[in-house]
């Protein structure tokens, strides 16, 4: 929870609850041979070594308002430390992780670098610093009775749990957990990151059964195994494709190129511009320094192909239909520049990438493609 209550006390309590899977997918990611995470087992988030002393259990509060002497975050966590069904015996360290920065005055903040001795005569300096009458009023307060039932456990009890509590505190926000994990992927492009770290959240929620909920060292490196090779391969972008016309000089540049020079066969001398303008920009994105560059290089020749198919059973049909050589071959070059692009996977490419591509097929001489129709 935060200092203060939403308006919706269900989504802060699941934005709490979310909170508390991040952290223990983060600790999923050091887990060794034989360790496993456990959610709610005896408490939040429970790191299970086969060595005691390697095993942790972490109470995890997400709260705005600060750690002060007298914060409930503290105390209820423990008494239930404390408590005989904990079996602190088990673990090594007890963390309370809090998104909390320390208070000002409190008298907790070399709690870390402490021994269960000092850290013990810290304790009593904060209940005692209570005027005696709050403390044995009739009816305490809240804090007041966590309190007391610490202060009055065992002493040996109580100097044992206090030695094993670590205290971390202004801890990263879900925000920063979960950029944090993005950080320790490796090997996935930018573009499925994202989509590897919800797909782990997934599989961290799925786990949970009305049993147990327990993620081990084994199952966790499989299914980043599983999603490395979901997701290493590039997902394919375009670059950017405006629709470029060219300018006069750049018309005059390329007007002996064979492309241009076939289009001026037919004498569709208005459309060598826009040709000469798809043409260049495909030229220039196959220049461009693009993270996926192979790949791209590599679909442009297996699609321009495809193109090249579909181009020539179009120029046979349109050969088969010609009445004048001049208009039927113009009309056969207005349809394949304005046809839509075919799919490319599960994408469109821009009409400036396809027509551009079928210009560079024309100024292929060994193709031998061109406009013309023959009568």
């Amino acid at each position: 929870m935060s200092g203060g209550q939403t308006k919706n006390a269900a989504l802060t309590t699941a934005l709490a609850f979310h909170y508390q899977v991040l952290i223990g997918l983060d600790k999923c990611f050091s887990l060794e041979e034989g360790q496993s995470i456990w959610f709610e087992k005896d408490g939040d988030v429970s790191l299970i070594s086969p060595v005691t002393l390697a095993s942790t259990q972490t109470e995890v509060k997400n709260y705005a308002s600060p750690l002060t002497d007298h914060h409930e975050n503290l105390w209820k966590t423990l008494k239930n430390w404390l408590a005989p069904e904990f079996g602190h015996t088990q673990y090594g360290v007890l963390v309370l992780h809090t998104t909390q920065g320390f208070g000002a005055k409190t008298r907790l903040k070399d709690w870390n670098a402490q021994s269960d001795e000092q850290r013990l005569q810290v304790l009593r300096d904060i209940f005692f610093s209570r005027p005696e009458d709050e403390r044995n009023a009739e009816k305490p307060s809240d804090i007041i009775k966590l309190q007391k039932a610490v202060m009055e456990v065992d002493e040996a009890l109580l100097r044992n749990i206090l030695d094993k509590v670590t205290l971390i505190t202004e801890a990263q926000s879900a925000e920063e957990i979960g950029r944090r994990i993005l950080k320790m992927l490796k090997g996935i492009p930018n573009n499925n990151l994202h989509k590897y770290l919800e797909w782990l959240i997934g599989f961290v929620y799925a786990q949970a059964t009305q049993q147990s909920w327990n993620i081990s060292h084994q199952a966790f490196a499989a299914k980043c195994e599983e999603l490395t090779a979901l997701l290493c391969k590039k997902e394919f972008t375009f670059p950017v494709f405006a629709g470029y016309g060219a300018s006069e000089f750049e018309v005059d540049l390329h007007q002996d190129r064979p492309f241009v020079q076939k289009i001026a066969e037919i004498e569709h001398y208005e459309m060598i511009p826009d040709a000469v303008g798809n043409w260049l920009e495909l030229q220039n994105s196959l220049l461009e320094q693009l993270d996926e560059y192979p790949l791209y290089r590599d679909k442009t020749v297996i699609y321009q192909n495809q193109l090249v198919k579909k181009y020539q059973l179009a120029h046979s049909s349109a050969q088969l239909e010609a009445t004048d050589a001049i208009k039927s071959s113009k009309l056969l070059y207005n349809r394949t520049i304005a046809e839509q692009p075919l799919n490319m996977g599960n994408d469109i490419p821009p009409i400036e990438y396809k027509n551009g591509l079928i210009h560079d097929a024309m100024d292929d001489e060994e193709r031998d493609l061109k406009w013309r129709v023959e009568t």
